[in-house]
């Protein structure tokens, strides 16, 4: 039987466009590094979510016998304080399905001294939590466990960039070893520093807090972590972002060049930040399909 739950059965209703078959929570024991509290998780009308402090995985298939094997899980924006769930989690999930893309939309912790022991990590845990639950079940979703990508925006892009620069240490439960390591990242007016000459100082407090040492802030400045192993990218950005400056996706450019990693960046003069109005979205959509095609993701 298909199930639709939390926020897909109301869109469902309200327009019944969702195609999130399952919304499953994301761990089935206890959630590492949470704290004994209330469920205050607060949903809005329209479709921001946040005190978040139970994460799920909604599952987005692909119709019948139309899955390539790719599959991408989006992480939404929102600074770490929400999430803006259904513009850069439902919708582009849905998207992905219609190109034969199997999508999970993360429903990741917001980052809380209440809700967990360390709030720098919570999300992380997330991150690698569901790649590891992707590959786990890659069979039962028809994915290829070799062809899982990760995508994000605005500080959901900074954490699927921290997800591709720091998977060599596993930060959650995972004895049989699964690789943590995204196959490709998809990252959309992405937070990618949090220094303060160009990170964005919202999501630097919120998940680093008000007086983050030295040491805390170069580990989350993800340019500071490329590798030649670091996984192949796509980035876009806007030259009129006002609240992430697009410098963040240029100096990660530039490290992914310097170690050879596979990489296609567009810039628009215009989108400022959530490209709103501006590039339209099958404009920005259309060339990362086109580079996934590239580097032999999709057919």
């Amino acid at each position: 039987m298909i199930k639709f739950i939390g926020f897909c059965a109301v869109f469902q209703f309200l327009t019944g466009t969702c195609l999130a078959q399952q919304e499953i929570p994301l761990y089935t024991g206890p959630i590492p590094n949470a704290k004994d509290t209330p469920d205050e998780e607060v949903r809005r009308a329209d479709f921001v979510v946040s005190k978040v402090s139970r994460p799920t995985l909604s599952v987005f298939l692909p119709p019948n016998g139309t899955a390539n094997g790719t599959a991408v899980i989006i992480c939404p924006g929102g600074g770490y304080g929400v999430l803006v769930i259904k513009r850069e989690g439902y919708d582009v999930a849905e998207a992905f399905t219609k190109m034969g893309i199997t999508a999970f939309v993360l429903k990741y912790r917001l980052p809380s001294d209440v809700t967990m022991r360390d709030k720098s990590i919570g999300p992380l845990q997330d991150a690698q939590q569901a790649i590891k639950t992707v590959r786990q079940r890659a069979a039962e979703w028809h994915v290829d466990p070799q062809k899982v990508g990760i995508m994000g925006f605005s500080a959901g892009g900074h954490l699927a960039a921290t997800a591709g620069t720091h998977y060599g240490k596993s930060l959650i439960d995972n004895p049989t070893e699964i690789s943590l390591r995204p196959n490709f990242m998809i990252l959309v007016y992405p937070v990618i520093s949090l220094t303060e000459k160009i990170g964005h100082s919202g999501t630097r407090g919120n998940l680093l807090g008000a007086s983050p040492s030295p040491e805390q802030v170069k580990l989350y400045s993800n340019e500071e972590h490329v590798e030649s192993s670091t996984p192949p990218t796509f980035l876009t950005h806007a030259g009129d972002d006002k609240v992430v400056p697009v410098a963040n996706s240029l100096v990660f450019y530039e490290a992914l060049q310097r170690n050879g990693i596979p990489t296609d960046m567009h810039l628009y003069a215009k989108g400022d930040h959530g490209y709103l109005k501006t590039p339209a979205f099958d404009e920005w959509f259309g060339r990362c399909l086109h580079w996934l095609r590239q580097v032999e993701l999709i057919p």
